[in-house]
């Protein structure tokens, strides 16, 4: 898998990468199985669009996560897939390549005896059980599109994804389970597919047990398919370039977008990546807690493991149920190596209490990483200290659902780290920082907005059905360049830190301001437990400092004090002065009780940005939100 082993070969695999293109994707591609191999390593730039990888390549994904593997005895017998099920007292399931191979081949045979056929796009809207990781590997292996649908969107959302796809089936649960709560997943399927006259088959998996309504005419119980399907079906040959999945991002404005990757540049990209940034050993167990809903669930949990014949931890539930310390017992409980998750997750389990990790060994750990969002360095260190006892490397890891995979990363045990830092780019990536005007930014030390100059191979291809809305949202901004959305420092070291998204700089009396260094201090107030800034405007500044706080619950109980509020503030404002500088001082805070997050774990900046500019009859539709009662709340409390 071309595994970079030290640092000395990580400067020159990178200098490869950038000089010799061709050659560099020539090895890595090379061990993986392929019908035909491919004519042209790479074709078409920023400019046409018209990007192919690995053009006239043959080849199919299942095959190289499976069949590959399966011909060498100790692999086929070596678990790749472990389920810890939501509830701690059911068993969990383990999965060898070989059975999961007879699984997906079973899948596979379902999907075909039920109308799919190559081209074709499935909807996936489930729990995070094994028929979800195993039914999109089946979709792979038959040609057909797959697009996962989170667990815990609304009919709504649901069926806007559906018709823009023009999914033909819909695979759902009766039930998904989450904590204490069963989400209606077959009801809310029911009610989406009234509006989706494109699905012409719902296959239903028990789960929950929950009361459902089955409509005989479209529904159809995936178990009893699955027995009277075979445990053979051959792999269908794919074009590299062939469409392998649409998975839907929000945009800051107007509906969601299907970004669609294709099968080669894809699998070669993730597989490459993965093996890079973990440094997994043979025996060593990975744990992505990432829901398949996301693209880290597509790349970092399903594909990039299971391409390298690694064992991947799938895990149903919530990390804060039964209580804080779930997390923290599956890890001791079946001795993960490498742990990956979002600094949201680290930041409200340091904030349940460090008595929830510390009654675990945790002594299996190797390797820790983060993913979905700039980690702050308090969390950071917190993550670094209490979870992996100052012996784990964390690798901060920067890509998007657009990138298909890592871009800028440490590579563990490998590359010096420093907190908050997503360090350096992987091979093959061509990251430059740019001025407002686009004009790049050549000193070693520096900051701008964040844009790659040339393709890469696991790179979306389009958006599903709208190729000009791809042109205009990511190569419009500077002609020529993949404009990420992002703002990043760069140190003399050569080290980028992402600053976060540009559109959350908040330009105060002519100073550029990243929120996320605001909310880096903000956090390191021990009564703070997270934050989020935001831009409002401002009268004499232009744009103010908008900070929502969750604090302690002394705090929260008192907020109505104005005491209590003002000691506060001059306490923050001493921190961000220390940290940043006095133009970086919050002019209005607002503690609450949660904040805005998507199902993924993001934090809804937009909406907070309407809150605080009063535009609160510009809100959008908050029905796709994690927690949508909130937003009243925020709008009742809002600091005036």
């Amino acid at each position: 898998m071309s595994r970079i082993d030290d640092l000395k070969s990580y400067q020159q695999l990178y200098q490869k990468s950038l000089k010799e293109s061709e050659k560099y994707w020539k090895m890595v591609a090379s061990d993986f199985d392929w019908f035909k191999k491919w004519e042209k390593v790479s074709s078409g730039d920023f400019h046409n669009l018209e990007i192919k990888w690995f053009e006239g390549g043959k080849t199919n994904m299942s095959m190289n996560c499976l069949d590959r593997h399966i011909k060498d005895p100790e692999l086929a017998n070596k678990n790749a897939v472990i389920f810890v099920p939501n509830d701690p007292s059911e068993q969990k399931k383990e999965f060898t390549y070989k059975q999961l191979y007879e699984q997906v081949c079973r899948f596979s045979n379902v999907l075909k005896n039920n109308g799919i056929k190559k081209g074709d796009v499935v909807c996936f809207y489930m729990g995070m059980t094994p028929e979800l990781l195993i039914g999109i590997l089946a979709c792979t292996r038959v040609g057909a599109i797959h697009s996962v649908v989170f667990g815990g969107f609304s009919a709504k959302a649901l069926s806007g994804r559906i018709n823009d796809c023009q999914a033909k089936m819909i695979i759902t649960h009766d039930g998904g389970l989450r904590g204490q709560k069963v989400v209606p997943l077959k009801d809310i399927t029911d009610e989406a597919v009234k509006e989706c006259p494109s699905v012409s088959k719902v296959l239903v998996s028990k789960r929950a047990h929950n009361q459902i309504q089955f409509n005989s005419k479209l529904d159809v119980w995936l178990e009893e398919e699955m027995q009277k399907a075979d445990t053979k079906c051959d792999p269908e040959i794919m074009d590299s370039e062939a469409p392998l999945f649409i998975l839907y991002t929000s945009g800051s404005t107007g509906k969601p977008k299907g970004l669609l990757h294709t099968t080669a540049g894809y699998m070669v990209n993730v597989a490459h990546t993965f093996d890079n940034v973990f440094q997994m050993e043979k025996d060593d167990i990975y744990w992505c807690t990432a829901d398949i809903g996301w693209i880290t669930g597509h790349s970092y949990l399903t594909y990039g493991p299971l391409l390298n014949g690694a064992t991947t931890v799938m895990f149903e539930g919530v990390p804060t149920w039964p209580d804080a310390g779930r997390f923290w017992q599956i890890v001791d409980e079946i001795k993960v190596t490498h742990f990956y998750t979002a600094p949201t997750a680290i930041r409200a389990l340091e904030a349940a209490g460090v008595e929830h990790v510390r009654k675990h060994k945790l002594d299996s750990l190797k390797v820790l990483g983060t993913v979905g969002e700039p980690i702050n360095e308090e969390a950071w260190e917190w993550y670094n200290e209490e979870v992996g006892k100052k012996r784990c490397p964390i690798v901060d890891t920067w890509w998007q659902t657009e990138t298909g995979a890592i871009m800028i990363s440490p590579l563990a045990h490998i590359t010096p780290l420093t907190p908050s830092c997503a360090t350096h780019p992987l091979p093959g990536i061509s990251p430059i920082l740019v001025d407002q005007e686009g004009k790049e930014i050549e000193e070693s030390v520096a900051e701008g907005n964040l844009c790659i100059t040339r393709p890469w191979p696991s790179m979306a291809r389009t958006i599903y059905g709208d190729h000009e809305r791809y042109r205009q949202t990511y190569f419009s901004t500077y002609p020529g360049l993949y404009f990420t959305g992002d703002g990043a420092k760069r140190f003399q070291n050569g080290h980028y830190r992402i600053t976060g998204r540009v559109d959350d700089v908040i330009n105060v009396s002519g100073h550029r301001i990243g929120t996320a260094e605001v909310e880096d201090a903000l956090d390191e107030h021990p009564k703070v437990y997270e934050s989020a800034v935001v831009g409002y405007p401002h009268d004499i500044k232009g744009q103010g400092i908008y900070a929502y706080l969750i604090c302690h619950k002394e705090i929260f109980d008192n907020k109505d004090k104005s005491e209590t509020i003002e000691k506060l503030k001059k306490e923050l404002d001493e921190i961000v002065i220390k940290m940043i500088g006095p133009i970086a001082k919050a002019d209005k805070i607002q503690i609450v009780s949660e904040l805005p997050k998507t199902r993924s774990g993001k934090i809804m900046r937009r909406i907070l940005r309407k809150i605080a500019a009063q535009e609160t009859d510009q809100l959008g539709d908050t029905s796709t939100l994690l927690n949508p009662e909130i937003v009243e709340e925020l709008i009742q409390g809002r600091s005036d």
